[in-house]
């Protein structure tokens, strides 16, 4: 069996399709061989800068071509490729640097102010790549990326060569906590992103380097991840349609413009969307239905979300504007990839939060028995399989998320289930925000879904209050929907429709915006925060 590494699969695209496009940005495209080429140059700075086997190479970047140039490039020297969060100030960025031990940052000129602020507590870094996104000298401290990706060294392979046990290293914020970055064996990932296939497309994994070659006859998708490449969605399914080939569109807007995207699917004929939920999702449905029939949708075959819920009646609304395409929605995290997924089409939009449980995938009791399907008991998901080797520098919240139950190991991020009768799960939320109220846990999630389907609630976020009866109550902070009002009674009475009593917040803040990250992700902490400030603290 082949022990895949991420540098020899796609050194084999570009030698099997050179002039395919591999990466498109605004009017920049560059090529299979073009990619290739200007990564090995890279790869060859990078081992002359002195980082040796398994050095930690940071991509502090917004989308753009050079990202997964940067990511290739780490993987053909035998280096650690890992993520770096634009949006974190200079505490956070100096940590993340630290805490991962990087030797070399490749880095937007947009961002010299901050890495400029942060570099005197980051000894560690023998390389600042600059990528000039704004005119900007490069400062002496830094090095020009273009002029050194501009050289033509040929093959770079590093002394100590390359292999399946290489690591990518994915920093996540999670919900609480500081960040912690999670350890990918390159085969593992490799692997448990389809192995060189892709079951949506009827593509089968490969089962040697070989066969993998032969299978690249003509370009592949071409994908647009209109979420972060600094987040796993938008890298990891990257590297799904590059794996087949492919073709990566990043938009040139740094701020989410629901327009833009459109745009770029109808010109460059984009067949693969990749977005994070509703976040996402319903700006994009709102323009499409402000302007309906204005773009050409016909290359649209799939979009797919991971990481946060995907509402139902948002999927049929896409749907019905371009009924031809499929709508997968997965359920996993940068802990568990490929814990559970719905698939949607035209006159079936699945319900939201219920998934269909992956082959390796089970839900456990707390005292570790399989939770039984139609019960109604409430489990943790556990992925086994394909999982990550643990938590860099943290051992401790390793083993607590890397479980062994019954002699197999199992991937445990905190979410929680319930098992349908028919073996589908319906997904509760992550632990770590549950609210307990009056001894009932609740998921913020499941109440958020519900708000959300009130037609003056744009977004939705729950949190929970300490309060002296019931130990703690939950506040809903909704966004109303542009030019609207919430009523705190109506959206309880609301909630209390459709969930049990228990689940209904009983106190609702509006606010002008949630803040979701540019991942969709909520910062429950601050929420919970500003909810206790704007409440007087307890709850009565």
């Amino acid at each position: 069996m082949t022990q895949w590494n991420f540098a020899d699969v796609y050194e084999t695209v570009a030698e099997k399709l050179p002039d395919a496009p591999c990466q498109v940005q605004g009017e920049r495209t560059l090529s299979w061989a073009e990619f290739d080429r200007r990564a090995d140059a890279l790869a060859a700075d990078l081992l002359d800068a002195g980082l040796t086997r398994q050095s930690k190479v940071a991509a502090y970047l917004y989308n753009c071509p050079e990202y997964l140039e940067t990511y290739l490039a780490a993987f053909k020297a035998g280096l650690v490729p890992l993520n770096t969060n634009y949006r974190y100030g200079p505490d956070e960025v100096t940590y993340l640097l630290d805490n991962a031990d990087a030797e070399a940052v490749v880095f937007h000129a947009s961002l010299a102010n901050l890495v400029e602020e942060v570099r005197p507590r980051l000894p560690k870094v023998r390389r600042w790549y600059l990528v000039s996104d704004v005119p900007s000298d490069t400062p002496v401290w830094a090095t020009d990326y273009e002029e050194v990706v501009g050289r033509r060294v040929g093959r770079t392979v590093a002394p100590w060569g390359r292999t399946a046990d290489d690591i990518l290293m994915l920093y996540t914020g999670g919900t609480t906590g500081m960040p912690k970055g999670v350890m990918w064996r390159q085969d593992d990932l490799f692997n448990v992103l389809g192995g060189g296939g892709n079951p949506l497309i009827g593509a089968p994994p490969s089962k040697d380097m070989e066969e993998y070659s032969a299978h690249l006859t003509q370009p592949g998708l071409k994908m647009l991840p209109a979420c972060p490449l600094m987040h796993g969605t938008g890298q990891f399914s990257a590297f799904i349609a590059m794996n087949l080939g492919g073709c990566i569109v990043t938009l040139a807007n740094r701020h989410f413009d629901p327009a833009e995207v459109w745009d770029e699917v109808e010109r460059r004929g984009v067949n693969s969307l990749v977005i994070v939920g509703d976040a996402f999702a319903r700006p994009l449905l709102a323009e499409l239905d402000a302007n309906p029939g204005r773009w050409d949708l016909s290359s649209l075959m799939l979009m797919s979300s991971s990481g946060v819920m995907w509402s139902q009646e948002v999927k049929a609304g896409l749907l019905k504007h371009h009924p031809g395409m499929v709508l997968f929605d997965s359920f996993g995290s940068s802990e568990a990839v490929g814990m559970g997924a719905s698939t949607s089409a035209a006159g079936k939009a699945e319900s939201t939060a219920v998934f269909q449980l992956g082959e390796q995938v089970k839900v456990f009791t707390e005292d570790g028995n399989p939770v039984q399907p139609g019960s109604g008991e409430v489990g943790f998901v556990a992925l086994g399989g394909y999982t990550p080797i643990g938590y860099y520098k943290d051992s401790e919240k390793s083993e607590r998320t890397f479980r062994t139950i019954d002699g197999v190991r199992y991937s445990i991020p905190g979410d929680y289930a319930t098992v349908n009768a028919d073996g589908t799960i319906h997904l509760l939320g992550r632990g770590s925000v549950c609210i307990n109220t009056g001894g009932e846990k609740v998921f913020p999630e499941e109440v958020e879904e519900v708000l959300k389907l009130h037609p003056a609630v744009a977004d939705a976020a729950c949190v929970g209050l300490p309060d002296e009866r019931f130990g703690e109550v939950i506040c809903a902070i909704v966004e109303p929907v542009p030019g609207g009002t919430v009523g705190q009674d109506e959206l309880i009475e609301h909630v209390r429709g459709r969930l049990a009593r228990y689940k209904a917040p009983r106190q609702v803040l509006t606010v002008d915006t949630l803040g979701r990250s540019p991942a969709g992700k909520v910062d429950y902490a601050g929420l919970k925060a500003l909810a206790a400030e704007r409440s007087g603290g307890l709850s009565s």
